[in-house]
Order: C-alpha cells, then sequence, then structure tokens
C-alpha cells in the first residue's frame, strides 16, 4: 500500500504522516528530507528540482516490493508528480491512496507556517508569502482530503486508518 500525503507547506502533513506510519508500522518517506540532504551533499545546493521526487518514488519502490507499507509526505504540488505517485503504485499493482491535507483557516495556515521549528538541519523553512505564492496545480482525481483547521491530527489518522480498514466514509 502506498498512501501518498500532499498539500501546502504548514497544513500539517507531515505531523500527520508521521503519526499515520508510527500507527501502521509503515516507512515514512519525506521529500523535505531528501531534498535537504541533496542540498547538503553539496552537489545540489539551492534548486534541487525533481531530483527530492524522483528519488522519493524509486525508495518508495524498493519498500513496496518488501511488501511494506509506504506513507509519502510531499507538497505534492503538480499533475506530473501526483501522476509518478501513482505509477509508482501501479507499476508494482500496489494500492494507492491519495490524501490533501488542507488548512481551510487561513489565519491559522499562516501562524503555523510562521512559527513552526525546523527539524532537519539546514533546511530554509518558506516564508508564509513563499506558501501563498507557490504554484499549486488543482487535483484532476479527488483525493481524500482533510482539513487540520476542523480536526486534530490524531483524528485524521483515525479516520486514514477506518477508511484503510473499510469503515469510513470519506473519498
Amino acid at each position: 500500500m502506498l498512501i501518498v500525503l500532499g498539500g501546502l507547506p504548514g497544513t500539517g502533513k507531515t505531523t500527520i504522516a508521521r503519526l499515520l506510519a508510527q500507527r501502521l508500522n509503515a516507512i515514512h518517506l519525506r521529500v523535505d528530507t531528501i531534498e535537504q540532504a541533496l542540498r547538503s551533499s553539496g552537489m545540489l545546493k539551492a534548486d534541487v528540482g525533481p531530483a527530492g521526487y524522483i528519488v522519493a518514488y524509486r525508495l518508495a519502490e524498493d519498500n513496496l516490493r518488501l511488501c511494506r507499507i509506504v506513507v509519502a509526505d510531499c507538497v505534492n504540488p503538480l499533475a506530473v508528480t501526483r501522476d509518478a505517485w501513482l505509477s509508482v503504485g501501479q507499476s508494482l499493482s500496489t494500492n494507492i491512496m491519495e490524501v490533501e491535507i488542507i488548512c481551510s483557516d487561513t489565519t491559522e495556515h499562516r501562524r503555523r507556517v510562521e512559527t513552526r521549528i525546523v527539524d532537519i538541519e539546514g533546511l530554509q523553512q518558506p516564508s508564509w508569502q513563499d506558501v501563498v505564492d507557490r504554484h499549486y496545480e488543482s487535483w484532476s482525481r479527488s483525493p481524500i482530503r482533510i482539513d487540520t483547521a476542523i480536526g486534530s491530527a490524531e483524528q485524521a489518522v483515525d479516520d486514514l486508518v477506518d477508511l484503510l480498514a473499510g469503515r469510513g466514509s470519506r473519498g
């Protein structure tokens, strides 16, 4: 099973991804970690372009081949990145769950972006203006949508686990 969490920075993706991976004993692949490792290597200093996503796709494939559940944690802003994740799952005949994490309360979203603590050494967090200006395409498919402005991360994980077990009604 491949679970792909996408959404703008500061919506709560990583918090939910970590809790979900822990609950499912899954692999957590965070594209921010991969991209910063590439920058820290000295080979790619600024714009890593698609490199972080490409590494994440291959790591996901390796772990899916081992029959591990993979929770991918990334902004996933473009149809091309979403399609690539779908392709990873399809190439291995693995189920995929696409989840978009949003924060519908703009004031709360801004507060989160402006006050969050960097937990990856060397990572430059985006400013609120960076988040607002970011190119983020509409979804062509209908992902499961979780609004962190109206529920806790723990509730979001409970809802996702229920969906995986066939007990949920979101979609």
